[in-house]
């Protein structure tokens, strides 16, 4: 991308101007920064709004927006629609789904397939674990 840093991997991360990450709409930012961090394991960044792997540069970020609306999945005509969807994948499914339910996630009601899980975080966002082999 031009106007964009291009690392060669001798830049310790912590150093590095090429960071990259996706941002959520949430009702509480905050809370919702936690639960991801605690799934992850990654760490939260200094305002509690973000968090970042221990091995990149990649993040989450969430934002407050007080008129969030929470999605519907599977998709459904009239309401709000996911407008992304977060990715993990896992070692072990079963284990992964627990965790997340541990922290307040819930499965979908609707899973298309057999060997990903669709999950919804707190505030309604899917998310998908998948174990591959």
């Amino acid at each position: 991308m031009r106007g964009r840093t291009q690392n060669d991997g001798s830049t310790p991360r912590d150093q590095r101007h090429d960071y990259w990450g996706a941002v959520l709409d949430s009702p509480d930012a905050r809370a919702l920064a936690r639960f991801y961090a605690e799934l992850l394991g990654w760490e939260l960044g200094p305002e509690g709004r973000t968090i970042i792997p221990p091995d990149s540069v990649g993040y989450l970020a969430f934002q407050d927006s007080p008129e969030y609306v929470r999605p519907v999945w599977p998709p459904a005509e009239g309401r709000q629609q996911q407008m992304l969807h977060l990715d993990f994948e896992v070692e072990d499914l079963a284990a992964a789904v627990a965790h997340a339910m541990e922290l307040g996630a819930t499965p979908a009601e609707f899973q298309p397939q057999t060997e990903v899980r669709v999950m919804l975080d707190p505030d309604g966002h899917p998310f998908c674990l998948y174990a591959n082999g």
